[in-house]
């Protein structure tokens, strides 16, 4: 049996109790694959940029997530330095791809909208 590094409850608890949000668990999905911004996860979950923005504050403040910044613009990608990457990356390998919000986006013409 392979013996992984156990995490601190307290620790898995706050993760799982924020992943435990429909959309911070889609918005950990689709970045598990592609770097996206504010007005992409905007059009994805036709919410509003103040809503978004609290989602990814909740993120980034536990660092499961990490930003870049392109010109004027924030991506957002999964911080896979995180230690506690391996739990998330085993949560989200359980989950149905969602690569097709990103293809919509696409054929919307919105995918790079901001850059």
């Amino acid at each position: 049996m392979k013996t992984t590094e156990s995490i601190d409850l307290q620790k898995a608890s706050q993760i799982l109790k924020l992943l435990g949000d429909k959309t911070r668990l889609t918005m950990m999905k689709l970045l598990e694959s592609h770097d996206c911004c504010v007005c992409e996860f905007v059009a994805i979950f036709k919410m509003s940029q103040p809503a978004i923005s609290q989602h990814l504050r909740k993120l980034r403040d536990i660092e499961l997530v990490k930003e870049e910044r392109r010109g004027q613009w924030i991506f957002y990608s999964i911080n896979q330095e995180h230690g506690d990457y391996p739990l998330i990356s085993s949560i989200l390998h359980h989950l149905p791809d969602q690569g097709g919000s990103i293809s919509d986006l696409e054929e919307q013409g919105l995918r790079v909208c901001c850059e």
